[in-house]
């Protein structure tokens, strides 16, 4: 059932309360471990940095926080009410966790009711994981916040949500897909994007919105992008056909009724030009809200002009399975700038902060 020397420690980063960088502990000495009925351990090769992992470290998603990301990305919010719903699901987390919404590595052994035989397959970990119930059918958890993640050098997982991959992209090329790609993906199928259509990505130099300019060029929409005039070229290169500067006029670059669907992952103050722009019976996903979630909208854009608004959490089986396919087909490419040690995992989520790169940081076990 084990064919690898699997210690009996790890080193690993614990998430040990909310706040600031001081709450990411390293370890040498955390325990691995073990596989359950119907679970897989996975040695990790590499695992991403995202959004929600900071999120959840500064207890952004608590209702009690009405700010950005930024404001308090670094030393958290100093708000107690977060440890109350400062997750995903609203539930108080337990710590210590240790976060990593990505993960890639190859699976080292299997609990009972898995077959020995996947011990040695490369596999890629979905981050949004189903967890249905009868009287909430798109309840679901996120790796790394209400289950351990991959910021370690073992994880276990259901098998079934860590699929086989069969590809020539390298473990931190593989770590940049889950969380950022899933999500992506997950909009667009939601919100059934249709070759031809026009859709405009807010935030799209970073993970979520690289992913999405590929995956809707993948689908033959034309894609309009959101961002600063430092990335442009970068964007275009991804695949963007039109690029706007991200404090633009939107409605009076692109015109009122323009474009048919939105993908937004920034939300904030310029939040009620996206309306405008979506033409009737427009579209709008979100998943995301990284300049505030706080917005003001006038009821009468959205009834008037029928228009559909997608929240975007819950990812249906497929979503993750058909990332795989898309990747082992080679129809989507990865885009990462930066990796680092584990054991810099702070210096590695305040580059993330900054905004400085284009394209995903990833740490390295």
């Amino acid at each position: 059932m084990n064919d690898f020397d699997v210690p009996q420690t790890m080193s690993a980063v614990q998430l040990i309360g909310h706040g600031g960088f001081d709450q990411l502990q390293f370890s040498t000495q955390v325990p691995v471990p073990q596989p359950g009925p119907g679970e897989v351990l996975i040695k990790v090769g590499a695992a991403g940095i995202n959004n929600t992992d900071i999120n959840t470290r500064i207890g952004w998603y608590s209702k009690s926080v009405s700010g950005d990301t930024e404001s308090g990305g670094a030393q958290g919010f100093g708000d107690d009410n977060v440890d109350d719903d400062g997750s995903w699901s609203g539930v108080p987390l337990t710590f210590p966790r240790i976060q990593g919404a990505d993960v890639c590595g190859q699976v080292v052994a299997v609990g009972d009711g898995v077959s020995p035989t996947r011990v040695g397959e490369r596999v890629l970990c979905a981050t949004i994981l189903a967890r249905s119930t009868d009287d909430n059918p798109v309840a679901c958890w996120t790796r790394g916040s209400e289950c351990d993640g991959g910021f370690a050098q073992y994880c276990v997982s259901r098998a079934e949500e860590a699929l086989k991959i069969d590809c020539d992209w390298t473990d931190v090329e593989l770590a940049s897909l889950p969380c950022a790609y899933s999500t992506a993906e997950n909009m667009l199928h939601r919100a059934q994007l249709k070759s031809g259509e026009r859709v405009l990505i807010t935030g799209a130099s970073g993970g979520v919105g690289s992913a999405a300019i590929q995956l809707a060029k993948r689908r033959g929409a034309h894609v309009i992008a959101l961002t600063s005039a430092a990335k442009a070229d970068l964007v275009r290169e991804i695949g963007a056909d039109q690029l706007l500067d991200r404090d633009a006029d939107i409605v009076a670059a692109l015109g009122a009724n323009s474009v048919d669907m939105v993908v937004d992952l920034v939300a904030g103050d310029g939040w009620p030009s996206l309306l405008e722009v979506l033409r009737p019976g427009g579209r709008y996903a979100v998943a995301g809200a990284i300049a505030g979630p706080m917005v003001q909208l006038d009821v009468r854009t959205l009834y008037l002009k029928d228009l559909s608004l997608f929240g975007s959490t819950y990812q249906p089986p497929q979503v993750f399975a058909d990332l795989v396919g898309y990747v082992e087909r080679g129809e989507i490419k990865p885009v990462v700038s930066k990796s680092y040690p584990l054991k810099q995992i702070a210096q590695a989520q305040e580059d993330f902060l900054s905004k400085k790169y284009f394209g995903k940081l990833v740490l390295v076990p």
